[in-house]
């Protein structure tokens, strides 16, 4: 059985449009206009225990809306889903001690007390025993490498290594489902590579579910074999990451660099497909799938050929172009 099963999840949110001027203000007393904006649309997944899905989209798809719904902060217009086998808007105490939820953008940390004192108020909220909290702590910022930063005020740190406090206070519990939203946001290459090396190492260890958004596609890349799509609400694809750059992207890239050229090109490579890059002795051509052999065969049998090479469409590439249809 799935640990987590979302069934036509929907989410409407009702606005009311202001008229310009004090008299649309004035008007608006006796009479609103009312708007409805359908944040989720009708999404269904299913989740099993140990796997770390990404959970992609542009901005205003949905992603946050489901998330906050699926840790009980929301509730749902229509549809169902189960985490754990609770409805996580019941918010059964049961339920809020077996999930953890890290916002990017929100802060859960109190920003006036050293980091220790935060993590410790988290421990009396969840009831936990001071040897387990104590240990917990220790592996936590070990491994992430923020240690001698517990006694720092919470203001002090910087962004990095406030991040990992977060994180360390959405784990504290040991949680076995772990709701990620932009856990990356911000952060240095060197900080974004230990938090991903981190929640590598904890799902393979704890074997804690993980739902994961993100703009950095490097962090969906290194973590998630498994991606869910959803754009204007509604998904749009679910499956293996690999399966993305099959069925969206219909082109290869096909660098050659050649060696003996007197400062021109005596073929014009435009013949063969889109030139991406160009310079005295290499290029590199955005060819179509289903030529790319007899491409490289013309290449070899045309030109002085000394290193070929033949790759994968950047994944970054292919999902900035299933954003803009």
């Amino acid at each position: 059985m799935p640990v987590l099963q979302v069934n036509g999840l929907t989410k409407l949110y009702r606005t009311y449009k202001k008229r310009p001027g004090f008299r649309g203000a004035f008007a608006g007393l006796f009479h609103r206009q009312i708007e409805f904006t359908q944040a989720v649309k009708d999404v269904s997944f299913a989740i099993e225990a140990g796997e770390l899905v990404g959970f992609l989209g542009p901005n205003g798809a949905g992603k946050t809306t489901t998330l906050k719904m699926l840790a009980g902060l929301l509730y749902p217009t229509g549809g169902t889903a189960r985490v754990l086998g609770f409805v996580p808007w019941e918010r059964h105490d049961r339920y809020r001690r077996q999930f953890g939820l890290l916002l990017g953008q929100k802060n859960q940390l109190w920003w006036d007390l050293p980091a220790r004192e935060s993590l410790e108020l988290n421990s009396k909220i969840y009831d936990l025993p001071r040897a387990q909290f104590e240990q917990t702590v220790a592996d936590l910022t070990d491994y992430l490498g923020v240690r001698d930063k517990l006694n720092v005020m919470v203001r002090e740190l910087s962004l990095g290594e406030r991040m990992k406090f977060e994180l360390i206070a959405a784990l504290l519990h040991d949680p076995k489902v772990l709701f990620l939203d932009e856990p990356t946001l911000g952060l240095d290459v060197v900080s974004q590579k230990k938090v991903r090396d981190f929640l590598r190492h904890h799902n393979a260890t704890r074997h804690t579910t993980m739902l994961l958004t993100s703009h950095y596609m490097t962090d969906i890349a290194e973590l998630c074999h498994r991606v869910i799509i959803i754009d204007h609400g509604a998904i749009f694809f679910d499956g293996q990451l690999s399966e993305v750059v099959d069925r969206f992207a219909d082109f290869k890239l096909i660098s050659i660099q050649c060696a003996g050229l007197a400062g021109t090109w005596p073929v014009d490579l435009n013949q063969f497909g889109e030139v991406v890059e160009l310079n005295s002795v290499r290029a590199k051509l955005k060819v179509k799938r289903d030529r790319v052999i007899a491409v490289c065969k013309t290449l070899l049998d045309q030109l002085p050929v000394s290193d070929i090479d033949i790759e994968e469409v950047p994944i970054e590439e292919v999902i900035r172009q299933i954003f803009a249809r």
